[in-house]
């Protein structure tokens, strides 16, 4: 029996980085293998031009062509999400409608970045990418990125809004979002990784995941171990997943997963300035990293299930 509230968009999201060519281009084909990859692994959903794919330094174009590729080659059997996000609501806006476009089955928006709105700014942001689309919404909190949180009263009034579905919460702040979780029917996925037990605990639905890129297998285990009832073998997850928490985030997190998933022979190609890629040092430090989690525990084939809200993908 499920112990866990209803997942809109399933328990394990991994928000994917984008893999380019050598020479920096887009990646497609690497793009759709990739996506395919982590769904065989155990993911139930997928973000596209999210942070960890680089949203920042690709454009418009860009973003289409991505999703309509990962579409094109899991949308049949996972959650594909949109990240649409800006510091612009009207480019947010244009964004959201072309991901409707695009057949995307939900958005992520996160909090305006470099502006600092108050907190009336934001919940018209909010509101007008959702009245924008028919498209559901995950709200992604995160101000250590954007300097602004949402604060609760916030996101207990855009919980009114029928399409807001759902929170990316990576602000650590477990006693504040316990509040929301408490007055709103808000369905929220951990947004840091090593923080994905507790939230569980206080009411979480599941995570979207950087880690996932590599450990897919061990975290949708610990999602479902805790779903069924079973919080000690949830606890010793969490715990032999501890060095790739860490690790993956020794520097900035798309550096470190792309040369991960490189090491593995997966695609995902050279960042975009102004990021740089990881040193032969920091791989170094990442293979003992990669070495000392546990990623594949065994039984890791039965995969964390969810039920699905009525138009997203199962």
């Amino acid at each position: 029996m499920s112990v866990l509230p209803v997942a809109p968009f399933g328990r394990l999201i991994t928000a994917m980085v984008t893999p380019f060519l050598p020479d920096g281009g887009l990646d497609l084909d690497g793009a759709a293998a990739l996506a395919s990859h982590l769904v065989d692994a155990g993911n139930d959903g997928l973000v596209i031009s999210g942070t960890t794919g680089e949203s920042p330094t690709t454009s418009d174009a860009e973003k289409d062509l991505l999703l309509r590729a990962v579409l094109e080659a899991v949308g049949d059997r996972a959650a594909v999400l949109a990240g649409v996000g800006t510091n612009d609501t009207r480019h947010t806006i244009e964004l959201a409608r072309s991901a409707e476009r695009a057949g995307a089955h939900g958005l992520l928006v996160v909090t305006p970045y470099y502006s600092k709105p108050p907190q009336a700014g934001l919940a018209a942001h909010f509101r007008a990418v959702a009245d924008a689309t028919g498209l559901p919404v995950m709200i992604y909190d995160i101000p250590g990125r954007t300097g602004v949180p949402v604060l609760t009263e916030t996101m207990v009034a855009l919980a009114e809004h029928p399409r807001i579905v759902a929170v990316k919460d990576a602000k650590a702040d477990l006693e504040e979002s316990s509040w929301v979780m408490a007055r709103t029917d808000l369905a929220y996925y951990s947004g840091d990784d090593v923080l994905t037990l507790p939230f569980l605990a206080v009411g979480a639905v599941g995570l979207v995941s950087v880690a996932a890129h590599v450990a897919a297998p061990a975290l949708a285990a610990m999602i479902a171990a805790f779903d069924a009832g079973d919080p000690v073998a949830a606890r010793r997850l969490h715990q032999d997943l501890l060095p790739i928490f860490k690790g993956i985030f020794r520097t900035q997190g798309v550096i470190t997963t792309k040369a991960a998933l490189t090491l593995r022979g997966l695609p995902a190609g050279p960042v975009r300035p102004p990021l740089a890629d990881a040193t032969e040092a920091e791989i170094a430090q990442l293979r003992l990293d990669l070495a000392a989690a546990v990623l594949e525990p065994p039984g890791s084939e039965a995969r964390a299930t969810a039920p699905v809200a009525a138009g997203v993908a199962s």
